[in-house]
């Protein structure tokens, strides 16, 4: 490790110590165009970290937080997961393999999923020294939206209305375990996990398309729109709109409902004078990249998931 940093594994982080690891992903987001940390570890980490996450913390000589690296160990069917964020100007210098030797040491039974955003270089070169493997990988895809979006023809008895708040929760987990039986990160949502989310900043209902055929929830649509934001440093990042989550109920699929829920959004994102649009999509799922690309999408940038 480099000399001089000091290290702290914490069960819990302070006020200050989330001011610090918040003002160091804002300069890993300035420096590398995205954040470092996915959006379940941001949520929490700005109410101080779940109680089942471990942190694990580098300072500099100087006294800034060089490093934060986040433990998830609660899966014992797939192993710990982990996420890192090191300062630019401390990269190259040993830091982040320390951070990942740790977050191993750390883990149960020494199985570990790293997750990097952004398929960067040095990142790939970290995770192949240590003997990770590529597990999954997730393309961000991207569309202007003042090119042409075709016109929303909804199925037949299918209506569109936007999400209530205190009304539509239970539909909505039950249609999105159904919808994402496969992907337990999606389908495992709890109600707390969709409160965190109607509580930020950015949550719209109006955003938040529901498609009801009678008074059975069939689909959805979440749309965000996220980077319109000052970052701890002052820089000012522009806000691009982002088709969050596209559900459908699996015994509609097949009659054009994804495709016309996805260009619903698309219309209320450009409704709002944004310039582009973003998503995220398994690069495993065919079907669903078609769809995509079909629509105007093209792979913009790379998150990959290791696996030791």
């Amino acid at each position: 490790m480099s000399a001089g940093f000091a290290l702290e594994i914490l069960d819990a982080l302070s006020e200050a110590d989330i001011r610090e690891v918040v003002a160091l992903s804002d300069r890993c987001t300035e420096h590398d165009g995205l954040r470092p940390l996915s959006e379940h570890v941001w949520l929490h980490l700005k109410r101080g970290g779940d109680e089942r996450g471990v942190h694990i913390v580098a300072r500099s000589p100087e006294g800034y937080v060089a490093g934060y690296a986040h433990l998830d160990p609660t899966d014992a069917v797939e192993g710990s997961s982990a996420e890192i964020a090191v300062d630019p100007r401390d990269r190259r210098h040993g830091l982040g393999r320390h951070l990942v030797e740790v977050l191993i040491d750390a883990s149960p039974d020494g199985r570990l999923r790293l997750w990097a955003h952004g398929e960067q270089t040095g990142a790939t070169e970290l995770a192949a020294s240590l003997g990770f493997t590529r597990s999954r990988v997730l393309w961000q895809m991207r569309r202007s939206l003042y090119a042409p979006l075709p016109r929303v023809a909804m199925p037949t008895g299918v209506e569109i209305r936007p999400f209530r708040v205190g009304e539509d929760e239970t539909a909505w987990l039950d249609l999105n375990r159904r919808a994402f039986a496969k992907l337990p990160d999606q389908g495992s949502w709890e109600l707390a996990d969709l409160d965190l989310r109607l509580h930020e900043p950015w949550f719209s209902s109006d955003g938040f398309l529901m498609a009801w055929r009678g008074t059975r929830l069939v689909g959805f649509h979440w749309t965000k729109v996220h980077g319109a934001e000052t970052l701890s440093d002052g820089h000012h990042h522009p806000p691009i709109g982002e088709v969050y989550v596209v559900g459908v109920d699996p015994s509609e699929r097949g009659h054009g409902l994804g495709r016309a829920l996805t260009l619903a959004g698309l219309h209320h994102l450009r409704s709002l004078d944004l310039s582009q649009a973003m998503l995220y999509v398994d690069a495993s799922n065919l079907p669903a990249i078609q769809l995509y690309e079909g629509l105007g999408f093209a792979r913009w940038d790379t998150d990959v998931l290791f696996r030791r």
